[in-house]
């Protein structure tokens, strides 16, 4: 039997979101379409899905763009395996004082986190809802739900992603496609932090952080879940995690 696919929009580092989800889909007998900024990251990806007996196509793309994210889809309708798991996690933790933000940084967030979630939720729900079935899930934050500063342009921007995902999950539900929306309510112990300021996964403790496994396995079973009771949303994050 053909393949089927899982789009991965928004792969950056190995160990983070994106490159977990890679790793999972693979596993599960996916062929895996990577999307990404930064071509030597998704080389990297790519050789370790490849050595593990994956199959992976990786794609280089501006997420801010419409016809970028467009033409991701249009290879996609080319490829002989069918378009089945999509996930939009692209977005940066965007930081800056209100006093010192120019609108040009509120719109990069904007066009980051959440209108390229909705050319990409839009173009997913197009072919998976033709076909009857499929999921599309979004990656959300602390901020989808609360904004405090100096994350003003990344909250609105998540919220606003968050917003999106509700409206497709009304509309595409009944034609058969899942839509959810996943909260990261907590630091991820993957490259970044690791590379930028690893004292605070010592600071954590075992267990403290987010695995990006952990978190790749959760929407995995996002997208197995039985159609009687489809989740919208879930939040995930460390035992020790204050709420």
């Amino acid at each position: 039997m053909p393949k089927k696919i899982a789009l991965i929009l928004g792969v950056g580092a190995k160990e983070g979101i994106g490159g977990a989800l890679c790793d999972k889909a693979a596993g599960e007998g996916y062929h895996v379409v990577a999307v990404g900024r930064t071509e030597e990251k998704l080389n990297i990806i790519s050789d370790i899905i490849r050595k593990g007996g994956g199959s992976i196509t990786p794609l280089v793309a501006d997420l801010a763009k419409e016809q970028e994210i467009i033409k991701v889809f249009e290879k996609l309708d080319n490829m002989t395996e069918t378009l089945s798991f999509v996930t939009y996690n692209a977005g940066n933790n965007f930081r800056e004082e209100t006093l010192k933000m120019d609108s040009k940084f509120f719109e990069e967030a904007w066009r980051i986190c959440c209108f390229g979630g909705f050319i990409a939720g839009r173009e997913a729900a197009r072919r998976l809802s033709a076909l009857g079935e499929g999921s599309i899930l979004f990656t959300g934050a602390t901020a989808s739900l609360r904004s405090r500063p100096p994350f003003v342009a990344f909250a609105s921007a998540k919220a606003g992603l968050r917003a999106v995902a509700s409206g497709l999950a009304r509309e595409f539900n009944p034609l058969g496609v899942h839509v959810a929306h996943v909260i990261i309510d907590g630091g991820i112990n993957g490259d970044i932090i690791r590379g930028r300021a690893p004292e605070r996964i010592k600071a954590a403790g075992e267990n403290g952080m987010l695995l990006p496994q952990a978190i790749a396995d959760n929407y995995w079973q996002i997208h197995l879940q039985h159609p009687s009771t489809w989740s919208f949303e879930i939040d995930l994050r460390p035992y020790k995690e204050v709420f």
